[in-house]
């Protein structure tokens, strides 16, 4: 029934166009025929399929002007795009909800964009998102009185408590441990450890290897985090071609992940909000992301690390919190609620453990 229903509508419409076309003649338009379906048309485009009426067949300048002319409005497409992105919190997902569509690149086409010119860059500019640095010092061990040994580091002085089998073992004895290096040129970071240093991990690592309690662990250690400490010993930047590969995969499945729990929150909202509204929400908040890191990465080569790192979360959870606002039109106590608890969940629950979870697994595959 319903397909009928569809076949009679577009009868009709059909036949409306045709009465409209018949009409507008008599009093004395000019009606011509579609190239592409055959239907009346009157204006510039056909009112069926939307084919233009002047094709530009018979003018190389009237080509050559369209070509302009669609370049140009491309252009300003992609620059009120940007403008809208960077600097007017939410709007593109509000332009999408609300129907204006033509003004902006589509959610889906800019993320995609976006973050191709984030790794572009980075490659381009041979700045490595992540690189760990192996760094020791020397540790104490000493004893208390209750028999309870402890390995006191050097640099911090913290006591952590040891086995007495780990104090019998010969010294010297170093703690060693990782730095993280966001944004630094590739070749930039370096694992300075002493000869010393690299010889007595080498030995404990072989010692290891060699024991077969515990299920076959001292093996699996041997093999996989002494291969890993010798990588990162010679290259700290080992992992961030396989952590660059990993990123854009992971980020596409945690995008649905972001516009659902968005859903839940605005649950009440669910007649006004669909989930694509959600969904497109989403991606245009990844794509503010890819964004802001970029810039981070710029500024990163001029000021101190830490600080553009903690400037470019500010900025993005700022962003956050302004487009929820523009967007879901909630006053700012439950604006300020959700933005909170929704980015809690997220970065605790879903990011953070997939960023763990590439990195992990980064380091036992290089």
């Amino acid at each position: 029934m319903s397909d009928d229903f569809g076949t009679i509508a577009e009868l009709g419409g059909a036949a409306a166009i045709e009465l409209v076309a018949s009409a507008l003649v008599d009093h004395g338009a000019h009606a011509a025929k579609c190239p592409n379906c055959g239907a009346p048309v009157i204006a510039a485009y056909c009112a069926v399929c939307g084919q233009e009426r002047n094709t530009n067949r018979r003018s190389v300048r009237g080509l050559v002007g369209e070509f302009v002319r669609e370049i140009t409005s491309f252009d300003s497409r992609i620059l009120r795009t940007s403008v809208a992105l960077v600097v007017r919190p939410g709007e593109l997902s509000l332009a999408f909800r609300e129907g204006r569509t033509r003004r902006y690149v589509p959610a889906l086409r800019l993320y995609l964009f976006v973050s191709l010119i984030f790794f572009l860059v980075l490659d381009a500019t041979n700045v490595a998102i992540m690189q760990f640095e192996l760094v020791t010092a020397p540790e104490r061990i000493v004893t208390n009185a209750n028999g309870q040994s402890f390995a006191i580091a050097g640099e911090t002085g913290a006591r952590i408590p040891i086995s007495a089998k780990k104090a019998k073992e010969p010294g010297p004895h170093y703690n060693v441990s990782s730095r993280t290096h966001f944004f630094e040129r590739i070749g930039s970071v370096r694992s300075s450890l002493p000869a010393n240093a690299r010889a007595k991990l080498a030995d404990d690592m072989k010692r290891a290897g060699s024991t077969k309690a515990d299920g076959g662990w001292g093996v699996w250690i041997k093999t996989h985090v002494g291969h890993d400490i010798d990588t990162l010993m010679v290259d700290p930047a080992a992992v961030n071609r396989p952590l660059t590969e990993w990123i854009p995969r992971v980020l596409f499945i945690l995008l649905p992940l972001f516009a659902l729990l968005l859903a839940v929150f605005y649950w009440r909202q669910r007649k006004q909000f669909y989930f694509v509204d959600h969904l497109v929400f989403s991606l245009n908040m990844h794509s503010f992301v890819f964004v802001a890191i970029l810039v981070a990465v710029g500024l990163a080569q001029l000021w101190p690390k830490t600080l553009t790192w903690w400037l470019a979360l500010s900025a993005i959870g700022l962003y956050l919190l302004l487009a929820m606002k523009r967007f879901y039109h909630q006053n700012w106590f439950w604006t300020g609620v959700k933005f909170a608890t929704v980015s809690f969940i997220y970065s605790v629950f879903f990011l953070s453990p997939a960023v763990a979870a590439i990195v992990v697994l980064t380091l036992l595959n290089v």
